[in-house]
C-alpha cells in the first residue's frame, strides 16, 4: 500500500469547516496555574468515565499540566474571549486577569466557565504530531447555561440556532 500525501494547508481548511468546542486545560504547577486553549475535547467512555483531548507535542503547557497527574477542563462560554486570550498569551502574560478557584482536588477552576471536568490523567498516547490524552473524570458541574464558545474557519464565536 503507498502512502497518501496531504498537503497540511489543505488539510488545515477542509478540516477549519467541522466547528469545535473550545476549552482550557488547566492544573498547577508549583502552585501556579498551567494551562492551554484545545478545541479538541471529547467524551470518550461512560465506564469509566473517560474525556480525551490532544495537545501539540510541541505545547510548552502540556508537560506541565502532565506532570501535575491531573488536570481540570473548563468549557468555555462565547462571552469568554477575554479569558481564552489570557490563557493563550506566553510567560508571566498567562492568566493574567483570569479568576479561578482551587478545587478540591488541587485544580483551577475557571469563574463562570459553562462547565468544569476535573480528572486523573488516565493515559497519554502518541498521535502522530499531537498526544491523544485520557482523563478519568473525578468530578464534574455544569455551572450556568449559556452559548459555547466555538472555534471555524480561523474565528472564534458562539452557537445560532435556525429554524
Amino acid at each position: 500500500m503507498s502512502e497518501t500525501t496531504i498537503d497540511p494547508a489543505a488539510f488545515r481548511k477542509v478540516l477549519s469547516s467541522y466547528p469545535t468546542g473550545v476549552c482550557v486545560i488547566t492544573a498547577l504547577d508549583a502552585g501556579r496555574p498551567a494551562g492551554m486553549v484545545v478545541g479538541s475535547f471529547t467524551s470518550v467512555s461512560l465506564d469509566p468515565p473517560l474525556v480525551g483531548f490532544f495537545p501539540d507535542k510541541f505545547s510548552s503547557s502540556w508537560p506541565l499540566i502532565e506532570k501535575a497527574g491531573h488536570f481540570c477542563v473548563n468549557v468555555l462560554g462565547s462571552d469568554q474571549r477575554d479569558v481564552c486570550r489570557a490563557v493563550t498569551a506566553k510567560g508571566e502574560a498567562k492568566f493574567v486577569g483570569v479568576e479561578y478557584v482551587i478545587s478540591d482536588h488541587d485544580l483551577p477552576v475557571i469563574a463562570n466557565s459553562i462547565a468544569s471536568i476535573e480528572c486523573r490523567l488516565y493515559s497519554v498516547t502518541e498521535a502522530g504530531d499531537h498526544w491523544f490524552v485520557l482523563g478519568e473524570v473525578l468530578r464534574m458541574e455544569t455551572v450556568r447555561e449559556d452559548d459555547p464558545m466555538l472555534f471555524h474557519r480561523g474565528r472564534y464565536g458562539g452557537f445560532a440556532e435556525r429554524m
